[in-house]
């Protein structure tokens, strides 16, 4: 089953490609690399979560904000290479979690990301990962996600 379809399996719809913020594109490809910009967890033109895991955002929450991150991120490859079932395999994830300096499960939150992108690819959804603790995101979200997948 190829990645749209499993999207659509998984009741899952790609959003459409969120603006950027500043003075960047959303991908850059160079041969058969995406590159992401940073995603962060919009999701109907609102962000999901505003503050720090581990203070104003549960862990759980950090997980979803990962997860729609994640998806975000899809949706950026999307527009750059017009079906997801292009995707030969995911290659890295860099997931930045804005929290409180005595949060140490960064790891676990960026699993919403992982995962999603575990049960969307497969095996070619196993991929190299950084899971980094930050004090602060832009807008106060509590995740950021950047994704490199091999087309």
């Amino acid at each position: 089953m190829g990645a749209e379809a499993k999207l659509a399996e998984m009741g899952l719809t790609v959003p459409e490609v969120v603006p950027p913020l500043a003075a960047y594109q959303p991908t850059a490809r160079s041969g058969n690399l995406v590159f992401t910009a940073g995603q962060l967890p919009a999701r109907d033109g609102e962000m999901i979560a505003i503050g720090k895991v581990g203070g104003e955002v549960t862990e759980e929450q950090g997980y979803e904000c990962a997860r729609q991150c994640a998806l975000n991120a899809l949706a950026a490859v999307k527009a750059e290479i017009g079906s997801l079932d292009d995707v030969k395999r995911v290659v890295k994830v860099v997931v930045f979690v804005a929290s409180t300096p005595d949060f140490t499960s960064q790891p676990k939150v960026a699993n919403g990301a992982s995962e999603l992108l575990g049960e969307v690819f497969g095996d070619a959804g196993k991929h190299a990962r950084s899971a980094v603790g930050v004090s602060v995101l832009p807008l106060d979200v509590p995740v950021e996600v950047e994704i490199t997948v091999e087309v």
